[in-house]
């Protein structure tokens, strides 16, 4: 929503100072730092219109009615919840910065946030999509040669599919079979893929990537149609179309393919933290899910084969 009327000028100063936080020392996403500044700026409107000019006047009633409206508007709890903690962290911030001298936001609580078990793959779904791609590999086709080695690296490894398309060919360890991948928060991890992979993204290099290479190629691994760098639209296309085809799943998107691997690692006996390490995630809390939903699999075949379940 683009607001008619600019902040008062020490309020957009303070959210100016908070991006370049965001952007210098907290090193965060083009992406984070552009959805923490827009919570940011819907809060401090909000506030303007109740008559706040300068930070020190923000008070947690504002914000509490700020989170209150917005709720009233129909918005998830999930994003409530993100924007209370965004909230929060523009408080501290601002407190550290001796721009206020009590932090409103302590007491700030938004509704708790719905953890759905994410959608995963049976291991035949997986089977009938890396045969579909197999298949339409055979033919030739320097796209179709691609997408089988998008698919089967993002099966293997669990990476995001923006840390797939940033992948360099000097970021490929055939011989050890590893990925040096740039995560979030520009934290780099090395990550392993097996035999079906490597020989995919080896049959890509062979025969794929070279029919397709340009001057606008530079050194990325996978490459759109006409020589650029593969971007995450066309990647999310490639995978949408399969779990789609598939006519048996709700599950869509390359994020399924995250959860899927991550899930049948833990199924097959994986230790957590290495899964955790795997996955890139900061916190050993975000990769438990992938426990609750084995546990979930789990409770369903038995009820489904157990006579006296």
């Amino acid at each position: 929503m683009v607001q008619e009327n600019p902040l008062p000028e020490r309020l957009d100063r303070s959210v100016q100072d908070f991006r370049r936080y965001l952007e210098g020392e907290r090193a965060r996403s083009v992406h984070t730092v552009r959805a923490y500044v827009a919570d940011v700026e819907s809060l401090l409107y909000f506030a303007t219109a109740e008559g706040v000019v300068d930070l020190p006047a923000l008070e947690l009633g504002t914000l509490r009615r700020w989170l209150g409206s917005q709720s009233e508007g129909g918005m998830s709890r999930a994003t409530l919840s993100r924007r209370a903690a965004t909230a929060r962290a523009f408080t501290s911030w601002a407190l550290r910065e001796e721009l206020i001298s009590v932090d409103p936001a302590l007491r700030l609580q938004a509704p708790k946030r719905d953890h759905p078990l994410p959608g995963v793959l049976h291991r035949q779904q997986i089977g009938r999509i890396l045969e579909r791609l197999e298949e339409d590999a055979s033919e030739g086709s320097p796209i179709a040669v691609r997408n089988r080695a998008v698919v089967e690296l993002l099966y293997a490894t669990g990476i995001r599919v923006g840390e797939l398309v940033g992948l360099d060919i000097d970021d490929l360890d055939a011989d050890r079979r590893t990925l040096r991948v740039l995560g979030k928060g520009n934290k780099e991890r090395t990550v392993p893929f097996g035999v079906p992979a490597a020989h995919a993204v080896d049959d890509w290099l062979r025969r794929g990537r070279g029919r397709l290479v340009t001057e606008l190629s530079g050194p990325a691994l996978f490459l759109g149609a006409r020589g650029n760098r593969m971007d995450q639209r066309q990647a999310r296309t490639v995978v949408s179309e399969l779990l789609e085809a598939l006519g048996d799943t709700a599950s869509s998107g390359p994020h399924a393919l995250r959860h899927t691997a991550a899930t049948h690692l833990l199924d097959g006996g994986a230790d957590l933290r290495a899964v955790q390490e795997i996955l890139g995630h900061s916190s050993l809390a975000t990769t438990q899910i992938y426990t609750h939903v084995s546990v979930e699999r789990l409770r369903n075949s038995y009820q489904q084969a157990h006579p006296r379940a």
